[in-house]
């Protein structure tokens, strides 16, 4: 059986929360029995317990080469066709779409960097996915390896292709080096010469 890549656990600032909100309940239930008022703060404490102990104790999410696990259901990588990023980042919320339009929302309880990691190892791996809208190619900043026939130079055999070129400059910005460029050529420096230099 194949190791996975990567594995993700909740964090165990969830776990102490959620004994930290069950203490908290029982506590002001015990005060609540004199002090009636405390019962709010009980059905608070109560009402927070749940939803720590529902968001803690979900399945483990493991990356393989080839599918997501989420504790025992597998996904494979070519199913998923939509990643969608909600607000949350601790915990992780994420929504995949799947090829057959079935949608999961992928929760996990994780500090920021290994909710991070993990967006980030989704987003890599889910090569038919649009990742938040964005085609994964166009994402990522790769180009589509099928170019046009009339923008590729013909190769002979045995050439290497010459790279494709890549615009580093905003049109303004191209303009005003042309502009320093061609003030060089013909004074033969940028700066001006102050009135003590000979």
């Amino acid at each position: 059986m194949d190791r996975p890549l990567a594995r993700f656990t909740p964090s165990r600032t969830y776990v102490s929360l959620t004994l930290f909100a069950v203490c908290g309940a029982i506590f002001s239930a015990w005060v609540a029995l004199r002090w009636t008022p405390s019962w709010i703060a009980a059905a608070l404490f109560g009402v927070s317990a749940f939803i720590l102990a529902a968001v803690t104790i979900r399945p483990v999410i493991e990356i393989y080469e080839a599918h997501l696990a989420i504790g025992r259901k597998k996904i494979p990588w070519w199913d998923v066709r939509r990643i969608d990023q909600t607000g949350w980042l601790t915990p992780l919320a994420v929504r995949l779409t799947l090829r057959d339009r079935q949608t999961i929302l992928l929760l996990y309880p994780g500090d920021l960097d290994s909710s991070n990691s993990l967006l980030r190892h989704l987003r890599r791996f889910s090569r038919e996915a649009l990742l938040d809208g964005v085609p994964y190619r166009e994402y990522w900043g790769e180009l589509s390896t099928a170019e046009p026939a009339s923008e590729s130079p013909a190769v002979k055999d045995g050439e290497v292709p010459a790279p494709a070129r890549y615009p580093m400059l905003r049109t303004e910005d191209e303009e005003e080096v042309e502009r320093l460029f061609q003030r060089l050529k013909s004074v033969g420096h940028l700066e001006s010469k102050s009135s003590d230099e000979k």
